[in-house]
This record gives structure tokens, C-alpha cells and sequence, in this order.
């Protein structure tokens, strides 16, 4: 088995045109990968340079096969089972700012250079008073890019040309807007005056993005058989769902630099990221917080065999189809094709996605991901949508604990104040006290969700229903 290495395999030398802030799974199986597509449908031409944010990383593995690796991508494409391997040969060189602080900066003076992009984690992206300009690098990632920032334009005399695009990829939602006030409080820290800050303002431009692809990472349970099928050492091979989505809040200008969707890539350029963030969490992770308890109260363990299942199947078809997806202002079409793509993921033959691991902290999810969409559909349907309501009923049997009818034991886990409360209600063994106490849980909820119409009566029927004959009965009794 040879090496992986530039002596053993094609690298094409490519300008360097982009700094990617980070090393990690995501970045290498989303973002290289799809620079990598571009680099080969298009003229987009440009390699990455990668700049580890941390002082620890992975850089010297990366290195070690010069930047060499493969994307193991899995899953159901249009119903077709896809197991890809795809060597990516984008990233030029990676850098450790710690101990190679005047290679990083020397960055800034490449005239080519047009894009940064990052994830640095949720955290990354925050304003730490401690760092100075002259720290080699600063510690916070906002400050080491406005170090680079500001010898660019000191390098290049504030020529407005020689601006950067920058793409956030954190998980957070107006990442870009995050990182732009970041920068501005770093400009102000260090007092690097008026004419920078009109540069970055005008020239530079920091677009909020909405990243979606499920990246396990390095396959080690099949590890060797892929080093077998590929005949590389490849100690960085990275595993991702074939499912991708890049939604980028950017003008077209800046389309027409990245032209992703020239490559065929489901890569975005929109006005708004928001209706997007909406969809994905709707359609998304509101099915999943649903479908958790109520598969696992039937028996089911596994994402998959939950949409298999002749009854549960129906079930998260009528709560993405038939309720959520009525309550979102995208094109019905376009949250069609969408919402067909998570049933994909969720099909998804590769990943053994345990239900009970997305119901960690069900009540907190529920408010963010099922409660407004329960509300808008009452107000555009004038009822309660079943599924949801049922989906809520489930989370509070759930955490009532004990076992399954098999044996299983059902394992709640949230915060104490909320274990304290459900423990004390079902204490009571009344359902009518128990709809409502969940209900009145300011904590939770941050209202009272007694004053809905409708919905203590709904919930304390679908307790009882549960606690009579069964979860899926109640389920059979709503579809």
C-alpha cells in the first residue's frame, strides 16, 4: 500500500486564492469539497491554504500526506445507495499561525488572495478584550483576521481592489453579521483609525451563511477497507452524507466570483438567509424532535426504521408534509424537493441514528423547532395540528421514565429544574394536572402555552390515549 503524497498521487498546483480558517471534518468534506467540484466543472482555478486556529490541531497530519485526502460521501441519492471515495487535492499547504505567525501573515501581501471562510466553532467567533495587535497571532480567530486584514491594506495602500470576500461557516445563525461587529469592536480596541475601517466597510465584504451536511469524520470502523480499495495510506479520510446545502446572504456580484452553481453545486446566493434557517429547522430538526419519542415509545430505535415503519412512516410524513410545511413562505416546490431530501438523510443506510440521542433536552427543542409552527397552524388553519400536539404528548410521557412494554428503559435527560417538574407532576398521576403543569412552565417556554386554544384539552387526550392503549394506537387514531 503506497503513501499518500504528491510523489504517489496527481496534485494539481493551483493559485492560491483562499484562507480557510480551520481544518476539522466539516470544512474538509463541505467546503474543500465543493471547491474541489468547482476547480473541475468550472474556471474557478484557485487552491486553499489552511490556517489552524488553534495552537493544537491536525495541520502536521495534513501535512504529512501534503494535503492530500479522500471524502468517503454515503447515503441515498434519488433513492439510489451512493458510496463514493473522491480525492480532494485543493488545499495547497496548512499553516500553524503559532509557530509560523510571518508565513500567516505573509498572506495578506498575496495579491490573488479574494476569500476567507471558516469554522472555528460556535465559539470561535467571539471578542476577547485580551487580544493586541501585536500578538503573534492574537488568540480570538475575529482578532487574528483583522491582523490580516490590516496588513493587507497597509501592504497593498488601501487599494480597494484587493478586498476579501469572507464566508463564516459557524453554526450560528447571521454568522456573518456576528463576525462583521467582532472585527469592528477589534478596530476600535486597537484604534487603527478611520481609513481602515472605510477599506474594510467597502472593500471587504462578510456575508452570513447557512451551512447543512452530516459529517461523521474519520471512518474508523471500515478505515481499513477503505485504505484496501483506495491502495493509499490515507489517514485523513473523511466520511459525509451525500446531502449538501451552502446558503450564502450575498449579492449576485458575488455569485459570479463563486460560481458554485456552474459545478452543479446546492450552494445558494439569497437576500435573506433567514427563510432558509427557518426551513431547516421546520423540516429538519422540528420531525426529528417529534419522531424521537414517539418511535422510541413504539418500539423503534433507529431514524431509519422510524420512516420505514408502516405506522411511524405515516406519522412524519403528516407532520412534515401535512403540518409544518404549511406553516413556512417558501415556494411549495422548492420545500417539497427539501423536505424529500431529509426523508433521504433520514432513510440515510449508512448512519444507525439513534433516536434516543436526539432527545436530549426535547423540551427546550420542542420550543424552538415545533412551537412556532404549531402556532402559525393554528392561526392559518383555525385547529390544532394532530401530529404536533401528539409529538408534544410524547416528549412529557417520555420523561415520565420507567420501561417500554419490551423491557427497554427509558432514560430521560434535560435540565434538573425540568426533570424536578415532570417528576413532581406524574407524581400526581393526573393528567389534567400534568397537560397543565407542563403547559405553565415558564421556564420552559418563556409563556404559559394554556392560553392556546385548545391545547391543554389536546394534550391531556393524548396522554390518556398513550397511557391507555398504547403509543401506537394513539398514533393509528390521528393519521
Amino acid at each position: 500500500m503506497k503513501p499518500l503524497n504528491k510523489e504517489t498521487a496527481n496534485k494539481t498546483i493551483r493559485p492560491e486564492r483562499i484562507i480557510q480558517f480551520g481544518e476539522g471534518n466539516f470544512l474538509r468534506a463541505f467546503v474543500d469539497w465543493i471547491i474541489y467540484n468547482m476547480d473541475q466543472k468550472t474556471d474557478f482555478n484557485s487552491s486553499v491554504v489552511i490556517v489552524q486556529p488553534l495552537a493544537n490541531g491536525m495541520i502536521d497530519k495534513l501535512n504529512a500526506q501534503d494535503c492530500l485526502y479522500h471524502v468517503n460521501l454515503q447515503g441515498l441519492d434519488k433513492g439510489q445507495v451512493v458510496n463514493s471515495l473522491t480525492m480532494i487535492d485543493v488545499v495547497s499547504r496548512a499553516l500553524n499561525p503559532y509557530s509560523q505567525n510571518d508565513e500567516f501573515m505573509k498572506l495578506a501581501e498575496q495579491p490573488e488572495m479574494r476569500f476567507v471562510i471558516s469554522n472555528t466553532t460556535e465559539a470561535g467567533i467571539a471578542f476577547d478584550p485580551a487580544c493586541k495587535l501585536e500578538d503573534a497571532p492574537a488568540a480570538s480567530y475575529p482578532g487574528k483576521l483583522t491582523q490580516l486584514l490590516y496588513h493587507r491594506f497597509k501592504t497593498f495602500n488601501g487599494d480597494m481592489s484587493k478586498g476579501l470576500i469572507i464566508f463564516p461557516c459557524e453554526l450560528i445563525f447571521l454568522n456573518g453579521h456576528k463576525l462583521k461587529e467582532t472585527i469592528y469592536q477589534y478596530i476600535d480596541l486597537w484604534n487603527l483609525g478611520e481609513d481602515f475601517k472605510n477599506w474594510f466597510e467597502k472593500a471587504c465584504g462578510v456575508y452570513a451563511t447557512l451551512v447543512d451536511r452530516i459529517v461523521p469524520g474519520f471512518p474508523r470502523k471500515e478505515i481499513d477497507a477503505i485504505k484496501e480499495k483506495l491502495q493509499y495510506d490515507d489517514n485523513m479520510v473523511v466520511q459525509g452524507e451525500i446531502f449538501h446545502l451552502w446558503v450564502i446572504e450575498a449579492p449576485q456580484e458575488v455569485a459570479k466570483e463563486f460560481p458554485a452553481d456552474k459545478a452543479g453545486l446546492n450552494v445558494l446566493f439569497v437576500p435573506s438567509e433567514a427563510p432558509y434557517h427557518e426551513r431547516k429547522v421546520t423540516l429538519l430538526n422540528g420531525p426529528h424532535t417529534v419522531l424521537s419519542p414517539v418511535a422510541y415509545l413504539s418500539g423503534v430505535n433507529i431514524v431509519r426504521d422510524a420512516c420505514q415503519h408502516p405506522v411511524i412512516g405515516k406519522f412524519i410524513h403528516k407532520v412534515m408534509f401535512d403540518e409544518l410545511m404549511e406553516t413556512l413562505n417558501l415556494p411549495k416546490a422548492e420545500l417539497e424537493q427539501f423536505a424529500h431530501d431529509v426523508l433521504e438523510r433520514f432513510n440515510n443506510p449508512f448512519v444507525d441514528h439513534q433516536v434516543t440521542s436526539i432527545m436530549l433536552n426535547s423540551f427546550p427543542k420542542y420550543q424552538t423547532r415545533d412551537l412556532p409552527g404549531l402556532k402559525v397552524y393554528l392561526e392559518r388553519k383555525g385547529e390544532l395540528p394532530k401530529g404536533l400536539v401528539l409529538g408534544l404528548a410524547a416528549i412529557i410521557t417520555y420523561y415520565k421514565g420507567g420501561v417500554r412494554e419490551d423491557g427497554a428503559e427509558i432514560v430521560p435527560n434535560d435540565a434538573p429544574e425540568i426533570m424536578d417538574l415532570l417528576k413532581q407532576l406524574w407524581a400526581t398521576g393526573d393528567t389534567q394536572k400534568i397537560a397543565e403543569g407542563v403547559l405553565a412552565a415558564q421556564s420552559i417556554w418563556g409563556e404559559d402555552l394554556n392560553q392556546i386554544p385548545g391545547l391543554t384539552a389536546a394534550v391531556k387526550a393524548d396522554l390518556d390515549s398513550i397511557q391507555e392503549k398504547g403509543m401506537l394506537e394513539t398514533v393509528k387514531s390521528i393519521l
